[in-house]
């Protein structure tokens, strides 16, 4: 799982697959979760929150570009 300061390190492209496998990853666990193949539940709430930094971490940098344009 990426950290926060593994997340700045990625590029825009990277972070976007990154967001899509992890978008899989929960929705195959929410699979699981409903047949009763589910053996770790924490790993939902984690997922959850790793697309929630993704999402965080895009949303900052083009926040960051918008200012930077506006301001030249």
């Amino acid at each position: 799982m990426a950290k926060k300061q593994d997340l700045t390190e990625l590029s825009d492209t990277d972070l976007l697959n990154l967001l899509d496998e992890t978008k899989d990853e929960s929705l195959n666990l929410r699979f699981q979760h409903v047949t009763g193949q589910l053996e770790n539940f924490k790993r939902i709430a984690l997922v959850r929150k790793q697309v929630a930094r993704i999402k965080t971490e895009l949303r900052m940098r083009e926040i960051h570009a918008a200012e930077a344009e506006a301001s030249s």
